[in-house]
C-alpha cells in the first residue's frame, strides 16, 4: 500500500473534525484552569488521533464489505479503487488499535480510572459506528454519537487529563466499593463550550448524509435524512449553524469564554452564505465541502481569538 491510498483509506483530510475539538479543550484549560501538562496532552492527542484513523479505516473497510454491487465497491471505495488486499486493511486496523489502546491506559496510569470509563465509552462508539450487524452509522443516531463523542468526548479529554486534580470528576476504588463524585457546574461548563464542535462535526455528518441519501439507500444505510425527510434534513443542517451563534453569545455572557470570542459571530454572515448554496444544491462533489468550511470558519475563529486573548 502507498502513503497516498493509506490517507485516502483513514481520510486524513477529515482529521481536522477531532483536532478543533482537542486545541479548543487545551485552551479552555489553560484559560480556566491554568493547567497545561504537556507530556499527558501529547499522549491523549497521538492517541486519539489514532483512534481516529482507526475508526474511520473500520467504516471504509466494512463500507467495503457490505456494498451491494462490484460496481459500487470497486468505483465508490479506496479499497476496491486501489485494489488493496483486505487482509492488509486489516492488520493496519489492528496495529492503530493496539497501540492507542496501550497509549490510552498509559494515560490512566497518569491519571485515574475515569479516563478509562470515557475512553472505553468512547472506544466502544468508535468501533460500533460502522462495525457490527447493525452500526450506528447505518441508523438515523450517527450525526448524533459523533459529534457528541468528537465534539465532547474529545472537548472533555483533554480538559480532564490536564486537570484530573481540580475536582470536576472523582472515581475512586474504597476496597469492595466505588466511589464517584462529579462537580455538575464545571461538566456543565465543559459541554457549553464543546457546543460548538458538536453542533459543527454533526453538521458535517448530516451534510454527508444528505450527499449520500439515494447510493445510501441502495447501499441499506438508512439514516437521518431517509426518516425525516431531505427537506428536514436541510432544515436541520440550518438550525444547527444557528444553535451556534447562539450558543457562543451565551458562553462569553456567561463569562464561561474571554470577551473577544464575540468577533466569533462576524462569521456568520460567510456561514450564511455557505448554507444558502448547500440549500440550492446538495451534491456530494460540489456542496459537501461547505459543511468542512463552515466547520473550519466556526472553530478556526474561536481557536484564533481564544489564543488572542491567552497571548
Amino acid at each position: 500500500m502507498s502513503i497516498n491510498s493509506f490517507f485516502k483509506l483513514v481520510e486524513i483530510q477529515t482529521k481536522i473534525a477531532s483536532l478543533f475539538p482537542f486545541l479548543i479543550g487545551l485552551l479552555f484549560v489553560i484559560y480556566r484552569y491554568e493547567n497545561f501538562n504537556v507530556i499527558n496532552t501529547l499522549i491523549f492527542f497521538i492517541a486519539m488521533l489514532l483512534f481516529d484513523l482507526t475508526t474511520t479505516a473500520i467504516n471504509n473497510y466494512m463500507d467495503y464489505l457490505k456494498a451491494s454491487s462490484d460496481s459500487y465497491r470497486n468505483k465508490h471505495n479506496i479499497i476496491g479503487q486501489a485494489r488493496i488486499p483486505t487482509r492488509l486493511v486489516r492488520l493496519i486496523i489492528f496495529v492503530m488499535l493496539i497501540i492507542s489502546t496501550g497509549l490510552g491506559l498509559w494515560l490512566v496510569y497518569r491519571t485515574d480510572l475515569f479516563v478509562l470509563v470515557v475512553g472505553m465509552l468512547c472506544f466502544g462508539i468508535g468501533i460500533f459506528y460502522t462495525f457490527g450487524p447493525i452500526p450506528l452509522s447505518r441508523m438515523p443516531l450517527g450525526e448524533m454519537f459523533s459529534g457528541l463523542t468528537m465534539g465532547f468526548g474529545i472537548v472533555f479529554l483533554t480538559v480532564y487529563v490536564n486537570a484530573f486534580d481540580q475536582g470536576i470528576v472523582s472515581l475512586l476504588l474504597d476496597g469492595a466499593s466505588i466511589r464517584f463524585e462529579a462537580n455538575l457546574m464545571q461538566l456543565f461548563e465543559i459541554l457549553l463550550i464543546s457546543l460548538p464542535s458538536v453542533l459543527t462535526i454533526s453538521n458535517l455528518m448530516l451534510a454527508n448524509n444528505i450527499c449520500d441519501l439515494e447510493d445510501d439507500i441502495k447501499n441499506f444505510r438508512f439514516t437521518l435524512p431517509y426518516y425525516i425527510g431531505k427537506r428536514h434534513a436541510i432544515q436541520l443542517f440550518n438550525l444547527l449553524y444557528l444553535l451556534v451563534f447562539i450558543i457562543l453569545f451565551v458562553v462569553v455572557l456567561l463569562n464561561l469564554l474571554p470577551t473577544i470570542l464575540l468577533a466569533a459571530l462576524l462569521i456568520a454572515y460567510p456561514v450564511y452564505k455557505n448554507v444558502s448554496k448547500f440549500n440550492k444544491r446538495q451534491i456530494k462533489a460540489e456542496t459537501f465541502s461547505i459543511a468542512v468550511k463552515n466547520l473550519i470558519l466556526i472553530n478556526g475563529s474561536i481557536v484564533i481569538l481564544f489564543l488572542i486573548n491567552l497571548l
